[in-house]
């Protein structure tokens, strides 16, 4: 019997907050598929990869700071 782990997604949202989805289930409202998939594990690695600054978008915006995706 094989026990492989379930793949998941890494979905982000406009406030460009980052979260893990499982990829048999439908993405919520508000979020989106960056394109990444894997292990949860590899997932999570990849997230602390590209989200370097963790305030949501709209106050970085609010402080005048750039903004956009940075990977």
């Amino acid at each position: 019997m094989s026990t492989t782990e379930p793949t998941v997604l890494v979905v982000v949202n406009d406030e460009e907050q980052y979260s893990i989805w499982a990829e048999d289930r439908e993405v919520p409202a508000g979020w989106h598929p960056t394109g990444f998939r894997g292990t949860e594990q590899e997932c999570l690695a990849h997230i602390d990869q590209v989200w370097i600054d963790m305030r949501p978008r709209s106050l970085r915006q609010a402080l005048g700071e750039q903004v956009g995706p940075t990977a």
